[in-house]
């Protein structure tokens, strides 16, 4: 592997065939994945939760998804306010539009960053030979459907490549470049954006956080190592300390929900295979390990100390080498992180990244043009040929791969495993080939029906997903108070009336009502007490909490009895869920979020984030009482005997 401690490569020197070659490599792969991406757009509903956050803060609501209630439901923090910096500078511009251009220009800035630093790293090897550059894990992850369907989708993931390439292409430069005069003004903006990594996602703290002690060990004097504390932790730490103060969270709210530091092993090889299989993953990889041993030959400048000198620890961390070896480690660290979570229940998705950093260091290789010194050796030449065939054979897997059916072509099939082709799976429900726009989504199921029970509710009411996808089951609100003199009722009624929805899409639902709606689901996403409860084992991945609805009707302003509630719910669990949630922490965390946003509140949810995080309750109404020593109320309803019900 080509390695340098010196300034010898600050720049790039290539003869010209190989710049050309370069430029050349990097706009044509840069343009097929871009067209790629294009030709699978589309924004899932888990993008549409971002926009719903994002329409708050626009509307003076503070970064919530429910107006009045402090929750996070964003996983990727930096994600929601880049899509708020972009609908500011939009103006009339939808706001899907707005996640649909940044997460197409992120993604196509990712490819080409990875690419220009892993050309940056071979340049001190070639020593200014001829050589061809030509794409190869690239070419894998351009590939690949998964990766061209979740560069758009309003998700985070076209922030994640381009935040990825970034990082690399900046660290292969300052492993290049240990004595630059100018260096302190770069090193501050490579800590700045190794310290972003909390907050694109969690789990890449485990990167950007190795990235920054790297340059602790590896720079020299404390003036140095102090900008890197202060450029790479001031923004995640000021951060951190309003999540806790605001959200009375050590983490956003998607990772109680999915448990983030649980552990499925089983799930998670389960969801490996899905990844891997359907693309025969096996195959470039063997082909990648190949082109990787015959370019390990290619000569690499003497050693970075001088001499007979043996590089310092520092000088270790600061080389090209170590910078390969810590790019591999993340992707397999990564990796393994999402193995044991379980995964995710959308195909491919959370696997991306991880696979992102295991191609960086080959993303492009250099093939040497024959001339004398290289290739005049029966050795060599069959060294060259050998490379030939396993370029072209990748090149050959790559085309067949892209246009791979992936899972299949019926994306509405939901097989045990749970994992679905999502954005298949949202194409055929809605009838759309690309649901951007949250109007597209009035197409799903139940979607236009809840427009049409909200206008039908002008006294308000809790909305149910019935069993009959044209109709929600509803419980009505209490009445309302009489209006002040002079106001009409029905506009009164209007103004004051509650409505809350319970259901699992929270996209599609959330941006196609009024943010004066409250929309909850069962798992956790939005929804306080939902996110408290334990993580079932045997629930479906992403999905692993579920919240009875009775908890729904017990906390609401609704009528809690029979005739007014559906026949499926529990009169007695309604009840009981009532005095469970007088328990006195399950009353503080909720009050912890909802109530308003003081100095004292702030200090005291600093104070008990940590233990507001820890915190579960049991989603059985009678377990939850038993849990927190209170008495069980008296049943309104006849115990169950199985006999027929008597009466007149």
């Amino acid at each position: 592997m080509p390695d340098s401690g010196q300034r010898v490569w600050p720049a790039f020197r290539y003869p010209a065939p190989t710049r050309i070659s370069l430029w050349i490599t990097v706009t044509v792969v840069s343009g097929l994945w871009a067209w790629g991406a294009w030709q699978r757009r589309w924004i899932s509903d888990d993008g549409l939760i971002v926009l719903r956050t994002v329409r708050n803060l626009l509307a003076g609501n503070g970064p919530v998804f429910n107006p009045g209630e402090r929750v996070e439901s964003n996983t990727s923090t930096a994600w929601t306010y880049l899509i708020y910096l972009g609908s500011l500078i939009g103006g009339p511009l939808r706001l899907e539009y707005v996640a649909l251009a940044l997460a197409l220009i992120l993604s196509v800035s990712g490819v080409v960053m990875v690419m220009l630093g892993t050309a940056r790293l071979y340049a001190p090897g070639l020593r200014g030979r001829r050589a061809l550059m030509l794409p190869a894990g690239v070419l894998v992850y351009i590939a690949l459907p998964p990766a061209r369907d979740f560069a758009t989708s309003g998700l985070e993931n076209g922030l994640v490549t381009g935040w990825l390439g970034l990082l690399w292409w900046m660290l292969v430069r300052w492993a290049q470049a240990r004595d630059d005069p100018a260096r302190p003004g770069f090193l501050a903006a490579l800590a700045f954006v190794a310290g972003l990594s909390v907050l694109v996602r969690p789990e890449l703290a485990l990167i950007g956080g190795l990235a920054l002690v790297i340059m602790l060990v590896a720079e020299r004097g404390w003036r140095r190592r102090t900008l890197i504390v202060l450029a790479g932790g001031l923004l995640p730490v000021g951060y951190q300390i309003f999540r806790m103060g605001y959200y009375a969270l050590l983490v956003p709210q998607t990772a109680i929900a999915k448990d983030a530091s649980g552990s499925k092993w089983s799930q998670g090889f389960v969801y490996l295979h899905n990844f891997t299989a359907p693309y025969a993953l096996w195959v470039p990889a063997i082909l990648l390990i190949g082109l990787a041993l015959i370019l390990v030959r290619v000569p690499a400048p003497g050693p970075p100390a001088g001499p007979g000198a043996s590089p310092s620890l520092a000088h270790r961390l600061q080389s090209p080498s170590a910078v390969v070896l810590f790019i591999l480690a993340s992707g397999v660290v990564q990796a393994l992180y999402w193995i044991r979570q379980g995964g995710d229940f959308m195909h491919g998705r959370v696997l991306l990244a991880p696979l992102f950093c295991l191609l960086a260091p080959i993303s492009v290789i250099p093939m040497l043009i024959p001339r004398r010194g290289w290739f005049t050796s029966g050795r060599n030449r069959a060294l060259g040929g050998a490379a030939a065939i396993l370029w072209l054979s990748l090149a050959g897997w790559a085309l067949w791969a892209a246009n791979s059916v992936g899972m299949g072509v019926d994306g509405t099939r939901v097989t045990y495993s749970g994992i679905v082709d999502e954005r298949r799976f949202y194409s055929q429900a809605t009838g759309h080939a690309h649901p951007v726009t949250a109007a597209d989504y009035l197409d799903y199921p139940r979607m236009r029906a809840v427009i049409v029970a909200i206008n039908n509710t002008p006294d308000g009411a809790l909305l149910l997903p019935s069993g009959n996808y044209d109709v929600w089951d509803v419980v009505p609100a209490l009445p309302p108070p009489p209006p002040p003199p002079g106001v009409p009722m029905d506009s009164w009624r209007r103004q004051v009336a509650p409505h809350t929805v319970f259901f699992t899409n929270l996209g599609m639902l959330g941006m196609n009502v009024g943010l004066n709606t409250r929309v909850i689901d069962q798992i956790g996403l939005a929804n306080p007490l939902a996110a408290h409860t334990a993580r079932l084992g045997d629930g479906r991945i992403g999905h692993d909490k579920n919240l009875f609805p009775d908890w729904a009707v017990a906390e609401g302003p609704w009528l809690k009895e029979r005739p007014w509630i559906p026949e499926y719910l529990d009169q007695g669990w309604i009840e009981q869920a009532e005095v469970a949630l007088s328990c006195p922490r399950t009353a503080e965390m909720l009050k912890s979020i909802r109530d308003p946003m003081t100095r004292p509140r702030f200090i005291g949810n600093l104070n008990r984030a940590w233990e507001f995080t820890r915190y579960r309750i049991d989603r059985v109404p009678e377990y939850e009482l038993q849990r927190c020593g209170l008495a069980t109320p008296p049943s309104s309803t006849p115990p169950y005997t199985g006999l027929p019900a008597t009466g007149p």
